[in-house]
Order: structure tokens, then sequence, then C-alpha cells
């Protein structure tokens, strides 16, 4: 079959993806590990359940799938669904949590209508959706506490929040299987901090039973949120300390030939504001983006450090090497391994300003959908991005949006 010629604004049809020039068959990919490493960022993380229909759409396996906050709900869903119900349970989640808690959304038409009208219309019209999720919350997912927490005033740690997310966990029971969760299928790891010490986990299947509890400790981002109490202590969203696991999987041991999807919902790169708004909108895309770039920067400078390592060693003779205690400390150290990270970022639209991570709303909700399902399709599309790094370190990042510039 022909390929089909395309504008450069149309998206690449992944039924196209076998047919490109130069393209990898996704099911001929040479990785002993594939991985969905999704990033927090609320109401931006449908942008995610998109790149995932995308990656659906190809067949791609998933090995591993890692996230935190948002990142970390749509990665149960995922996990917690087989395969062929993956997208429709997303879409399921994400029309559900688009919905006010308590007032009914304006008619579908009407709603529409509102967004896709004119710049300023749209902007004053997703402003009214964020004070809609300050006002009343999210449906099947987050209300107000009543009676709000007074400071100064000690209560139960899980109650000191300003919403109660008790409504997510019954959405978790009724859209996730927990029991396929845990088969180990699927690697399933989830980020979160505890409390009281400070220190970062991981909450992994392939190392306890993972609960609704543990995908919400991910996502309890305070003061908005109360940390979720899990086994006797208390945790909070994994982004307060860092937004991405991306460091998690790419360093896991044993090593292994890895492809990662690494799906960020904020841009390290950005315009300096020239208004206050503007300033707290740069601030949380700078904290939140968890210095993604720097993280496979230095993640490659290292690979390449070790792959350097393991040639330097295949130099010696093999007799020397065995009883040799620096080459033993090498060898633990040097790994040929190699691995290649395709790193999809939303990229903000006009109509968003510093609530754009509370910002709830279907019309809203399916723009960044549409965002994330464009951008991997374009990220498949390009003809061997997915192939074996071959440079010096074993180790190569792509993102579509920076190869356009």
């Amino acid at each position: 079959m022909k390929p089909r010629a395309r504008t450069e604004k149309q998206a690449v049809d992944p039924t196209d993806l076998h047919n490109e020039v130069g393209a990898t068959p996704v099911r001929a990919l040479p990785y002993e590990t594939i991985a969905l490493v999704l990033q927090g960022g609320g109401a931006l993380g449908a942008y995610q359940a998109g790149v995932f229909e995308g990656l659906h759409e190809a067949e791609m396996p998933l090995d591993w799938i890692a996230g935190i906050s948002i990142g970390a709900l749509n990665t149960a869903l995922i996990a917690g669904n087989p395969p062929e119900r993956r997208v429709e349970r997303l879409r399921e989640f994400w029309e559900t949590i688009c919905q006010p808690a308590f007032f009914p959304a304006l008619p579908a038409a009407f709603e529409f209508a509102l967004f896709n009208s004119h710049e300023s219309i749209r902007s004053a019209f997703t402003a009214s959706q964020a004070m809609s999720a300050i006002l009343q919350g999210q449906k099947g997912f987050f209300v107000p506490r009543f009676p709000p927490p007074i400071d100064g005033i000690p209560g139960e740690p899980g109650k000191v929040s300003y919403y109660d997310t008790s409504p997510l966990r019954a959405t978790l029971l009724a859209l996730c299987d927990f029991d396929r969760i845990n088969d180990g299928s699927t690697r399933v790891s989830v980020g979160a901090v505890n409390a009281r010490t400070g220190n970062f986990v991981y909450f992994d299947n392939t190392r306890i039973e993972l609960r609704p509890e543990h995908f919400m400790a991910s996502g309890a981002l305070p003061p908005a949120f109360a940390p979720v109490e899990i086994d006797g202590e208390f945790f909070w969203d994994g982004g307060v300390v860092s937004n991405t696991p991306l460091m998690e999987v790419l360093q896991s041991s044993p090593r292994r030939d890895t492809l990662a999807f690494q799906v960020d919902l904020w841009s390290a790169r950005g315009p300096v504001p020239d208004t206050m708004a503007g300033v707290a909108e740069r601030m949380k895309d700078v904290q939140y983006s968890s210095r993604t770039r720097f993280v496979t920067d230095t993640l490659q400078r290292e690979q390449r450090y070790r792959n350097l390592l393991r040639h330097v060693l295949d130099q010696v003779p093999e007799d020397q090497r065995h009883d040799n205690p620096w080459c033993k400390e090498a060898e633990a150290l040097s790994s040929n391994k190699r691995y290649n990270v395709q790193h999809l970022i939303y990229q903000r639209k006009n109509y968003e300003h510093q609530y754009k991570d509370y910002q709830f709303g279907l019309s809203t909700m399916r723009d960044h959908w549409a965002a994330g399902l464009a951008d991997i399709r374009n990220t498949l599309a390009v003809p061997d991005a997915l192939a074996l790094p071959h440079n010096d370190a074993g180790f190569v990042t792509h993102d579509v949006h920076r190869r356009r510039k």
C-alpha cells in the first residue's frame, strides 16, 4: 500500500506507520523494555490519554507504566483494564471528572459553541471552568471539605486539606481492576512523598500489592488534597519532590535496552512573562517540569561513561579480569545497554493561564486529548525514531516539537 501524502498540519495515521520509508515496525522493536512515563499536571492529563490512544492504535506493547499525580491515575486506568478497553475506560474517567461535582454542566452543544468561538470568549469561558473547580469540585474526583479547615486548629492529618478526594476512590474501584494491576503482566510504579520523613518513594507492583490508596497518594497535592494514609504513614503527591518518574525507569536494575515514552504536561521552555498572571503560570511550568531535559542529559552522559567502561573492559584479557577487584568493580558499573527516550511535551494554548492544571471541562479536556493524539502520531511517523541508538552513548532523545524548529 502506498503511503498517504500529508500536509504539515495533518496528523499521521498510525496505519501508515509500517509503510513509511525507513520506519521501524512496532512489532519488531528490539527493546527488552518499552515504558510509558507519565508526569503530573491535573487537568492537563487528558493529553496523556491522547498519547496513549495513539500508542494503542499503533499496537505498541508496554512492559512498564510509571506515573506521578494525574499520571498515576492514568496509569491505574491503563494497567487496570484489558488492552481492548483501555481507551474506553480512559475516556469514561475523563468525561466523568470533567463535569461539575454538584451543579449540572452546560449542555454540550452550548459548551462547545463557547469554546470554539472568539479567543476572548474562549479564554473567559475556560476561566469559569477553573472557578467552578474551586467552588464545587469535580464529579468523581474531589469536593470541597465541609467544614473547611481553620488555620491554627489541629485536625486529623488525613483531613487537613481544602478538598475531600474520597469520590476518587469510588471512581478508581469502578473503572480499574486491581487484580489485573497486580497480576504482573505489566510493571506499574507510582511515586509519592512521605509527609513525615520527606522521602520520595515508589509504590511498585513488583514489590507490593497496589491498592486505590497508592494511586490516590501519588495525586494528593497539598494543600488542596490531604495526605493519604498507607500502612500507618501519610503520603503526598510525588510532584512535591519530583514530577517525573523517568529516572526510576531508566536507572532500574538490572539494566535493559529501553524505549521510553516520556509524556510531560509542563514545558520547561517558554517566554519570559510580562504580567503577574504570566509569572504565576511560568512558575508552575518551571517547577513542575522537573527539569526533564536535565534528567535526560545527565542520564545520557552517565550511560556514555558506562558504555565507554564496557569497551575498555573488553580490551582486558579474560584471565586478567577474573581476579582483579578493580575489574570486578568496573564490570558492575559498566553497561552496553541502549536507551531511546521519545519526549512528548504538552504545548500550552493561548486560552490557558495559571489555572490550566485545574481548568476541567469537557471542551478543554477534548482539546488536550486531541493534542496528545496528534503528537504521538507525528512522533511515531518519524523514520527510524524508534530504532536502537548507535551513538557512543547508546542513548538518544527525540522531541517532535524541537525537530520541527
